[in-house]
């Protein structure tokens, strides 16, 4: 009886099972009547904006994300395996090397398959691609934002690239061994009392056991530092001395801050780890030396936070102070070139898939907590839903907001034909710190300035 019981039972399980399983795997879910999907990705009657299939529906689309930031791959691969493994979407992600998005992008957009999701991240860049994108207007993933300063538009009002990560720089500093060499952060405040700290450690390298600056390399995965960001400050100080903020790249530049760059790049290179003259090849770890205490300062941005914070607890981070009137009041240069575009060539099935793995993106609490706040990822996210920062420069960058200090926006954004710009303005600084002599310098200069205005004219004729 007991036998015949059990097996009566086992026999309602599975009956219920059959029941409650997928009638049709190919079905898909319950119609919606009134909603449809857009190639933009609006789905207004949708519930299931991060592409999910729970009525077992084949997965259509795919996601071929043309990565910007080489420092996020390890974690833009993990979530792409994670969306996969969820929706049965395939999600390829490849990522430029540092400081050739640029040409890695044209290579990619000649393909059969091009990239179907990428970045147009500055005013330069939305003139080259900006036909290659669709309008983000009114869509899925824009109505999740919660701030709309980091976008890029066209002429014509079209919303080319939507911001997808906002971060700071300037340099960061070891306190412990700051104060080890007699100094405090609050003792700095101008270029003055940086170059006074800094030659004196250096001076002490060998009896203090660290010496003032990390290696400032001049290679790819280095000199960015230096062309794309340092250079800021004269970019920034000149739109300031205008009066008003650049809403395009200007035709030419004075270079009147050209100085102000010199003061800081020559006291970063002169009082390092590494001697300028043997810079050029890079080869050299500076978040390494940082982390492993052989320097006090670091010339980075706040997606280093992560990977230091552990070896450097004590890690704050400065502004770029390089001698100009005021610079008390100066703050951390803040502002974002991550703006993803969709591709406006691709299928619609493709910018749908690429649309629903954005949202995903933003409002998933593990994936979204992942590119956040894991090494290598994206400090904050300018999202609704996405995790809270818990990135301490971001955070210091905002309390020196709030107690009046001025940011410095990044200007370098202008930068015409960037790639081509900065390889002519790396090359001499190759030749300066070989020879570092005013005419040497002059070179410098002319690269900056008359190289902005020749790739200008090369851009806009």
């Amino acid at each position: 009886m007991k036998k015949w019981f059990a097996l009566m039972l086992a026999l309602v399980m599975v009956f219920a099972l059959c029941a409650c399983g997928p009638k049709n795997p190919s079905a898909g879910p319950a119609s919606n009547p009134g909603t449809e999907t857009t190639p933009g990705g609006e789905n207004p009657g949708g519930e299931n904006p991060g592409g999910e299939n729970p009525g077992g529906e084949t997965a259509k689309g795919s996601v071929y994300w043309l990565n910007f930031k080489p420092e996020a791959d390890d974690i833009l691969q993990q979530v792409a395996e994670m969306y996969t493994a969820k929706t049965g979407v395939p999600v390829q992600i490849t990522t430029a090397a540092s400081g050739t998005y640029e040409e890695t992008l044209r290579a990619e957009m000649d393909k059969p398959n091009p990239p179907t999701m990428f970045v147009i991240g500055t005013a330069p860049a939305v003139k080259t691609w900006g036909d290659y994108a669709l309008d983000l207007t009114g869509t899925a993933i824009a109505n999740e934002l919660n701030s709309d300063a980091y976008n890029l538009y066209d002429a014509n009002g079209k919303l080319v690239s939507i911001g997808y990560s906002y971060e700071c720089y300037g340099i960061i500093v070891n306190q412990d061994l700051l104060e080890q060499a007699g100094y405090k952060v609050a003792d700095i405040n101008n270029f003055a009392t940086l170059k006074t700290a800094a030659e004196d450690i250096h001076a002490r390298a060998a009896e203090l056991g660290f010496d003032a600056f990390t290696s400032n390399d001049m290679d790819d995965s280095s000199s960015w530092r230096y062309t794309g960001h340092m250079i800021n400050l004269e970019y920034y100080y000149e739109e300031q001395a205008a009066g008003t903020k650049w809403s395009d790249t200007p035709a030419s530049l004075t270079g009147a801050y050209m100085d102000n760059y010199r003061n800081l790049y020559d006291l970063c290179v002169n009082n390092s780890t590494v001697a300028r003259g043997d810079l050029a090849t890079g080869g050299h770890d500076a978040q390494a030396e940082f982390k492993d205490g052989k320097a006090v300062f670091y010339v980075q941005g706040s997606w280093e936070y992560a990977a230091i914070i552990d070896s450097v607890p004590s890690a704050t981070m400065i502004p770029y102070y390089c001698g100009v009137e005021g610079e008390e009041n100066a703050g951390l240069n803040c502002g974002s070139e991550n703006c993803w575009a969709i591709n406006s060539k691709a299928s619609a099935e493709n910018q749908q898939a690429t649309m629903d793995f954005m949202v995903w993106l933003v409002t998933d609490p593990e994936a979204s907590e992942l590119v956040t706040n894991g090494v290598g990822g994206f400090g904050a996210m300018p999202y609704k839903s996405a995790a809270a920062s818990t990135n301490g420069f971001l955070a210091l960058s905002a309390e020196m907001t709030a107690d009046g200090k001025y940011v410095m926006d990044w200007a370098t954004n202008f930068q015409p034909n960037s790639s081509e710009y900065r390889a002519v303005l790396v090359s001499a600084l190759n030749q300066y710190n070989a020879n570092p002599s005013d005419a040497n310098w002059e070179t410098v200069v002319t690269a900056a300035i008359q190289g902005w205005a020749t790739q200008y004219q090369a851009t806009n004729g």
